[in-house]
């Protein structure tokens, strides 16, 4: 069992079932369900997830998405004060994006085994509390 942080747009994909990446995301959740890995992310996740239903006024869409973050099935990171302090020292040390330091802290806070992305700037990276960033065609899965 391994505990698996997704960034955000692969939520994204998979509820907005992506012509490209959503076959490949529910790929990547049966083999997870299959070996009993733990899904994670950030609190940060849920906000930029609701952005598009609020912007569109789909208050149905948006109460579905909440109950899905609300439900046992993910595990959302807080980001807390000592979350902050690795988001500092990320930033300091990688240069990346304030959005994607946020994810990269908050998974580096909960002891992550694999930290999933399409963001192909992150693959690759060492980052102190992350076994793994990969992507979606990892051969993990």
């Amino acid at each position: 069992m391994s505990r698996i942080y997704w960034d955000t747009m692969l939520f994204v994909y998979w509820m907005e079932d992506h012509p490209v990446y959503a076959k490949r995301i529910r790929h990547i959740l049966t083999r997870m369900e299959e070996r009993q890995d733990r899904l994670c992310t950030g609190a940060f996740t849920v906000g930029e997830v609701l952005v598009g239903p609020y912007k569109m006024r789909d208050v149905n869409t948006a109460t579905q998405i909440r109950a899905f973050f609300e439900s046992s099935f993910v595990e959302i990171i807080p980001y807390t004060l000592k979350t902050a302090e690795l988001y500092a020292r990320i930033r300091t040390d990688h240069g990346v994006s304030p959005a994607d330091v946020i994810h990269l802290a908050c998974a580096a806070q909960s002891g992550t085994d694999v930290f999933l992305t399409n963001d192909v700037s992150l693959i690759g990276k060492v980052i102190p509390g992350i076994q793994f960033i990969a992507g979606l065609d990892t051969n993990l899965f």
